[in-house]
């Protein structure tokens, strides 16, 4: 499968009522610069994914369902870097579907939004509480967050949305 995301600071809370919420705990068996594989839980739900670098914003994206058993050992044990966790809302904005994460532990104070596409030209109109677009900004992977969390990079949210505090 291929995903096309783009990703976005998040100014405010002003989204509206989410369309459900769920809190993600996820980890990252290895890291490459054009690769990696997580667990990911999800409620009770384990869920191993690859994802490859292909062109432009698209990933090639591979998911398999795991035993919770053998999920929470490698959340437990086998990943690389301590696992990240975030509240995920999803919320619906003028016919689209974006994910709003909410970080926890050394990511805590980062907020970021996603919406996938269809297409990578694809139009879509940006909600008043989106930010600046950090989809190119490599700090802002979930495996990036992993081992370079937010918390050490020596940047507020505030100066981030404002512009400063660049890769």
């Amino acid at each position: 499968m291929i995903e096309i995301e783009r990703k976005f600071l998040v100014r405010n809370m002003d989204w509206g009522e989410p369309l459900y919420r769920r809190r993600i705990e996820q980890g990252y068996l290895f890291i490459a610069p054009d690769r990696n594989l997580r667990i990911r839980r999800a409620d009770d739900k384990y869920i191993l994914t690859l994802k490859v670098q292909g062109e432009g914003l698209a990933r090639h994206e591979i998911e398999t369902d795991v035993e919770p058993e053998q999920g929470q050992k490698m959340l437990d044990d086998l990943c690389v870097e301590r696992p990240i966790t975030k509240t995920r809302h999803v919320v619906s904005y003028q016919g689209k579907t974006w994910e709003i994460d909410i970080f926890e532990a050394e990511n805590t104070g980062l907020i970021v939004a996603e919406i996938e596409l269809a297409r990578q030209d694809e139009s879509f109109a940006l909600p008043d509480w989106a930010g600046p677009e950090v989809t190119d900004d490599a700090r802002f992977f979930n495996a990036a967050l992993s081992s370079a969390p937010f918390s050490q990079w020596g940047v507020s949210y505030g100066e981030l949305l404002a512009g400063k505090g660049g890769a």
